[in-house]
């Protein structure tokens, strides 16, 4: 098997499927020899920030000088981005080859009178095993979706963290704050400390008494506070105070929001010293002023500048409109949108009016999209200006044919990996 056929055959076993339960990823586990509990988790639930948060936290451990695996979804350009080790991402060859290990057991666990598994099982199962044969200190593990009954949660972590929470996949998590915070509240374990982001009081309470049923000790991100010294296209700069200080913190992922996932980040970084991880303040600078994340507020161009962000919801496109007005207040601000027909659509892109009258609509690789035309038609509806692409290349050509300050490619995360793709074919 080469690395299209295996990945062919994770697609074939339900891509975008979603089977939430616990019970087919327990037992895929058992027959690998359950690799997963001999690995020192940190899990990270949240409906925005998961990805930030790991991508700080891990970046922090790097720097300190640990092996650490780094588990991600979804990709932004190549499979091979969700699974890492440090820096480096799992080999084509490797993909492969755990496939070809894990198929017998899948095959057994479909005999023994399972379900199917899903796709991000299967990739779950893989990166447990490589994790555990390549000896890593720790796992900054992201849950796919929700967190009581993800793939994910079968692992006994050293450490859990929830990130903010909002409104999204409520057709599976439920149709209410509190609803979805148990579900993801369902990473809390017994007896292991959870890291809780500032959260809206209906999921705060939830989560709360979860923590407290499992005696969880919570360490609250609102112990630090900040004082923003500077925010340009550049990077972010601030201190840090309250319960302990740090003087000119800089990252380089940009917007205000991102300063609280950083936040969570160091509030993770004092939880895990109460763990007795050795984690010394250099690291944590270092970690810091390090953490890439593409596709989240990510300059890639400037004259134009050329932005790219994966807000997929309507959190995620609040925060991106807030952004865009801190850094392009009176640009000539041009829309690339491609978006889901399962998320929020027509509120997310009322917010982008808030920045633009000027749109190209772009079809997304995915069974559970918008068409362009329909995307167009409700911009359209709304007597906005917008131009009706077939592809992504062709909004690219327009986009770089008009006479914009600002070109923002935003809505999903597939459509922001096809154009970062295309966008680096072409050397914009």
């Amino acid at each position: 098997m080469d690395y299209k056929e295996a990945l062919e055959f994770i697609e074939n076993m339900g891509k975008f499927s979603i089977n939430l339960g616990l019970d087919r990823i327990k037992r895929i586990c058992n027959l690998m020899g359950d690799p997963q509990n001999d690995l020192k988790v940190i899990h990270i639930a949240g409906t925005n920030g998961k990805g930030s948060t790991t991508t700080f936290i891990s970046s922090i451990l790097k720097s300190q000088g640990y092996r650490v695996g780094i588990y991600t979804s979804p990709y932004i350009e190549r499979f091979t981005e969700r699974i890492k080790i440090n820096d480096e991402e799992i080999k084509e060859k490797e993909v492969a080859e755990y496939l070809e290990y894990l198929i017998p057991i899948i095959d057994k666990v479909i005999k023994e009178g399972h379900e199917k598994p899903t796709e991000f099982e299967i990739i779950t199962a893989m990166a447990f095993k490589y994790f555990y044969d390549n000896k890593v200190d720790y796992v900054v593990l992201e849950v796919g979706l929700g967190g009581r009954l993800d793939a994910t949660n079968v692992v006994n972590p050293i450490l859990s963290v929830i990130t903010t929470i909002s409104y999204d996949h409520m057709n599976i998590l439920g149709d209410t704050l509190g609803k979805i915070a148990y579900e993801k509240a369902g990473i809390i374990k017994q007896d292991i400390p959870l890291v809780l982001y500032p959260q809206e009081k209906e999921a705060d309470e939830v989560i709360r008494k979860v923590a407290k049923e499992k005696n969880s000790k919570i360490y609250d991100v609102n112990m630090f506070k900040y004082k923003l010294k500077e925010n340009s296209i550049d990077g972010v700069v601030f201190d840090v105070y309250g319960y302990k200080e740090y003087k000119d913190v800089k990252i380089r992922l940009l917007g205000e929001h991102q300063i609280l996932n950083c936040l969570t980040s160091i509030t993770a970084v004092e939880a895990l010293r109460d763990l007795k991880v050795e984690i010394d303040d250099y690291a944590l600078y270092k970690g810091l002023e390090e953490a890439i994340w593409p596709g989240r507020f990510e300059v890639i161009k400037r004259k134009p500048y050329v932005i790219l962000d994966g807000g997929h919801n309507l959190q995620g496109i609040s925060v991106l409109v807030k952004s865009i007005k801190q850094y392009f207040s009176g640009k000539r601000i041009l829309v690339v949108v491609g978006m889901l027909k399962d998320k929020d659509y027509v509120n997310m892109v009322q917010k982008l009016f808030e920045i633009s009258d000027s749109f190209i609509t772009v079809p997304v690789k995915s069974p559970r999209a918008l068409t362009s035309n329909e995307l167009a038609n409700l911009i359209r509806f709304f007597g906005k200006n917008v131009f009706e692409a077939y592809d992504i290349k062709q909004a690219i050509n327009v986009a770089f044919k008009s006479d914009y300050d600002v070109i923002l490619f935003c809505g999903s995360l597939y459509m922001i990996g096809e154009a970062r793709t295309t966008l680096k074919s072409i050397n914009i």
